[in-house]
């Protein structure tokens, strides 16, 4: 039986500004279980980085409420015991901006040994080196500094520095949506790998659908700061159930006839992506579906689970626009 490793119960995330109350996270519920990992898909501002930060500690939930390996986490990120924090890591999306360009490779690598005593000062710099070589990249790289090597091998560089706590969990901030093509099938394929070799559970934030096929386990479709849609990976690509989800995955670009064939019929959306200050009532996506009934625009749906281990927030299938689902357990 799978091990839930996180789970997210109606975690929410506001913030307050001067124009109002930005509910960046609204009601986010999953789990991840071992050695799996789950796909969060979204539009820029749709709040799927913001569940990432409040999960590592950045942010400090509202309400609602974060378990990882059945403690409760759901505190500012001052208060977890280092064990905690050695234990969960993240790899942003731009190793330009997170990689200090004034210190070597090995000073940045250096640095988490050493915060948590990792191994032995006379050892540090072997520890390096089979960081670096995990990564596959050479021991001298150590000497380099950010700048001077390529925006895929940062990136690298990044994915070693987090290895370097022995995590069980690690956060992917769209790790490949600043390098090229090429650099990102690497980087995606070394991910893959380290996941087998090292029993590693993923959080995989991207906007890039096309990616989550063969790297994730299961997807989860986030819009203005809530779920739409929850399925394993090859239900969610063969049966997509919410209009949202239908939507974008029209939209992903194929190279053959075969794959036009996969995906669903063309779905136009009308309108404009809401303001996160002003979110419209009833459901956030109605005012751009076209499958829109008079009651989208009054209830907020509720999830529902129409087929097995498939969760869809949409009034469109039966039991939506009544009572909420128990806790979220496991699974989906």
């Amino acid at each position: 039986m799978a091990s839930t490793i996180l789970k997210a119960d109606n975690l929410k995330k506001h913030f307050h500004t001067s124009r109002g109350i930005v509910r960046a996270a609204d009601g986010v519920s999953f789990a991840i279980n071992k050695r799996e990992t789950l796909g969060l898909v979204g539009e820029s501002g749709s709040g799927k980085s913001t569940v990432a930060y409040t999960i590592i500690g950045i942010y400090r939930a509202t309400s609602g409420d974060l378990v990882f390996k059945d403690q409760d986490i759901t505190k500012e990120s001052n208060k977890r015991p280092k064990a905690l924090k050695q234990d969960i890591q993240i790899v942003f999306q731009d190793p330009g901006s997170s990689l200090n360009p004034r210190r070597s490779i090995r000073q940045i690598m250096e640095l988490p040994l050493l915060v948590h005593n990792i191994v032995p000062r006379n050892e540090r710099e072997d520890k390096i080196v089979d960081l670096l070589r995990m990564v596959e990249l050479p021991a001298d790289y150590m000497y380099k500094h950010p700048l001077a090597i390529g925006g895929g091998e940062r990136q690298m560089v990044a994915i070693a520095r987090a290895l370097a706590t022995n995590p069980s969990f690690i956060v992917l901030d769209e790790p490949t949506s600043a390098l090229d093509v090429s650099v990102q099938a690497k980087i995606i394929n070394l991910l893959m790998g380290l996941q087998n070799e090292l029993d590693l559970t993923f959080l995989f934030i991207t906007h890039d659908l096309s990616l989550m096929r063969n790297m994730a386990t299961r997807v989860a479709i986030m819009y203005l700061g809530k779920i739409c849609e929850i399925a394993s990976t090859r239900e969610f690509f063969s049966n997509p159930l919410h209009p949202y989800t239908k939507m974008l995955l029209s939209s992903i670009p194929v190279v053959s006839v075969e794959e036009e064939k996969l995906k669903p019929d063309k779905i136009v959306s009308t309108g404009e992506i809401p303001s996160p200050v002003n979110i419209p009532p009833g459901c956030s996506f109605h005012q751009r579906c076209p499958e829109r009934m008079e009651i989208c625009s009054r209830l907020d749906p509720f999830t529902v689970t129409p087929e097995p281990d498939h969760q869809v927030r949409c009034l469109l299938y039966p039991g939506a626009s009544g009572v909420p689902l128990p806790k979220i357990q496991g699974g989906v």
